[in-house]
């Protein structure tokens, strides 16, 4: 199924032609629950990895302390399974049990957690994407991105640890059939749920503090919007910098490219340290595919309830993962040398 970003609300171009020079082409990757295979662009499904070559690992060190109990992928693939059966349950019959006593045991059996392990912890998949889905600035022969992480955080930084692989598809001839898992994992939020991805292209305008200070101020004055009809941004009737930040100017969600979703992070420094060219947004890791100030961005396929229903469903989380507390990962790359990316964590 492919998904369709609404029209914005009007052209802000229109408004402000200072704007257009500055517009960048996003890719929104759309992903939903399914069943990919290595030949997929995905988020948590199976990649494209040499049986040869050696599956990575982090060495930590790791707090045992970041979280009071530790489960195994497979407990957070269960406790997915339950919650999604009751949610299914409950949505044909209001008044149905909320759990069998079967799961109800299952729940008290997981919630006691696992044994800690201080060996180093096997990566888990995040994504991998191929350049025929979305564009992305490779290094030469390369055509396939690959992400993983450790599922803990690191005191260097409040999210998980990641990494990035660049390959070139054509010259993996055997794919490995089971890579290692992590025998526990801090979080039940950072074991991404299988998806499959719906590219599809949007237009992007950079954050307000990207932008000088004198449109910055024309974009917070009222004046300069009294062209537009009040019912078309109602909600930020007296507040058209609101407007423009959540829903014209940076695309919510997993993307390629385009501009980066800063707030409330103040944009930093991103000149590779190589070469001193500015880095770009490669990829947005997303805790949600919009968030209740931005809900413009909801796709017109999903206006009205799909069925089946799937969790996360109600708050764009279709991926589940939740990097402390809804923000996200912003992975920029040189334009010149990919293969070293920066990483931030924005909202």
């Amino acid at each position: 199924m492919s998904f369709t970003t609404p029209p914005r609300p009007f052209d802000v171009t229109a408004l402000f032609p200072q704007l257009a020079p500055l517009a960048r082409t996003a890719t929104r990757l759309h992903p939903r629950p399914g069943s990919p295979t290595v030949h997929d662009s995905s988020v948590g499904g199976p990649l494209l990895w040499p049986a040869g070559e050696p599956w990575p690992y982090c060495d930590g060190p790791h707090d045992r302390h970041a979280s009071p109990t530790v489960l195994s992928p497979d407990d957070v693939r269960l406790l997915r399974r339950d919650f999604a059966a009751s949610a299914e349950r409950l949505r044909l019959d209001p008044e149905a049990i909320a759990a069998t006593p079967e799961e109800r045991e299952t729940w008290e059996r997981i919630k006691a957690g696992r044994p800690w392990s201080d060996a180093p912890v096997p990566l888990l998949p995040v994504a991998q994407l191929y350049t025929r889905d979305a564009p992305l600035p490779c290094p030469p022969g390369a055509d396939l991105l690959q992400v993983l992480w450790c599922p803990f955080d690191h005191e260097e930084a409040a999210h998980p640890r990641t990494t990035l692989f660049w390959r070139s598809s054509a010259t993996v001839a055997d794919a490995l059939d089971a890579p290692p898992e992590p025998p526990v994992i801090q979080s039940r939020h950072y074991l991404p749920e299988p998806c499959l991805f719906s590219p599809e292209q949007v237009t992007d305008y950079p954050h307000p503090l990207e932008l000088s200070q004198e449109l910055r101020d024309q974009l917070d004055d009222m004046d300069r919007w009294s062209a537009i009809d009040p019912a078309d941004y109602n909600s930020y009737a007296d507040d058209p910098g609101e407007l423009y930040l959540t829903n014209l100017s940076t695309a919510p969600g997993w993307k390629t490219g385009g501009w980066t979703r800063w707030s409330p992070t103040d944009p930093v420094d991103r000149s590779c340290p190589e070469c001193g060219t500015e880095a770009v947004p490669l990829l947005t890791i997303a805790s949600s595919e919009w968030d209740g100030a931005g809900e413009t961005w909801i796709a017109e396929e999903e206006r009205t309830t799909p069925a089946p229903h799937h969790l996360g469903e109600e708050d764009g989380n279709f991926t589940l993962i939740d990097i402390t507390g809804g923000n996200n990962l912003q992975l920029h790359a040189c334009p010149a040398d990919p293969s070293h990316p920066h990483i931030e964590l924005i909202q």
